[in-house]
């Protein structure tokens, strides 16, 4: 498919990595919605927009594969949580932003995903994050890869809260509505059975 090349190249990180505890443990990437695994409805909505698609994932890497031009792991075991999954796709990232998504957001547009690039495109020195009233979203963000650097220092330093960290580096918001359904995290049993439309 063509590489959207009106905006800057980026690399896109998919988060699959999770222990899954809302799902009763299940790998929630492998997990389907409307007949397909979570993971294939974020790839297709993504794979246009880059040639350097990330998964970080800590099992099944034989079946997340066929998803990804890279496979990234968290460097520690034991599910240590997300940015530690975000620190492996900024070292493994090609291009000098960084486009996170977690595997659940299934009903995800082009037009935010637009938006968020554009967006970050203004700001290309800090993070960007989705904000929806007053809650942020941090793993609906786009990170310059030139803070990987700050964020190991961060971690090195214990801090494990991504949306903390980014805060502290002047991240940029691009606002949402009020329960915007492109937001919707598909994180438990009842939320990935409820019914509703697909958003392609």
């Amino acid at each position: 498919m063509p590489i959207n090349s009106a905006l800057p190249p980026c690399s896109i990180l998919l988060l699959a990595g999770g222990r899954g505890q809302r799902m009763g443990g299940q790998d929630k990437g492998l997990l389907e919605w409307h007949g397909e695994p979570l993971i294939a409805h974020l790839h297709r909505k993504t794979r246009a927009l880059s040639d350097d698609l990330i998964i970080s994932c800590n099992r099944n890497l034989d079946k997340y594969a066929p998803y990804a031009d890279q496979m990234v792991h968290d460097e520690e075991d034991d599910f240590p949580g997300p940015l530690a999954g975000i620190r492996a796709g900024l070292k493994a990232a090609r291009h000098p932003h960084l486009l996170v998504l977690p595997c659940d957001v299934p009903r995800i547009d082009a037009a935010l995903l637009r938006s968020m690039r554009e967006t970050a495109n203004k700001h290309p020195d800090k993070p960007l994050m989705l904000r929806h009233g007053e809650h942020w979203e941090p793993l609906l963000c786009i990170i310059p890869v030139a803070l990987c650097a700050a964020f190991d220092k961060a971690w090195n330093e214990g801090e494990r809260s991504p949306g903390r960290l980014m805060r502290k580096l002047q991240a940029t918001a691009l606002q949402c509505t009020d329960n915007d359904p492109r937001l919707a995290n598909l994180n438990t049993p009842e939320l990935l059975s409820a019914p509703g439309t697909v958003s392609e």
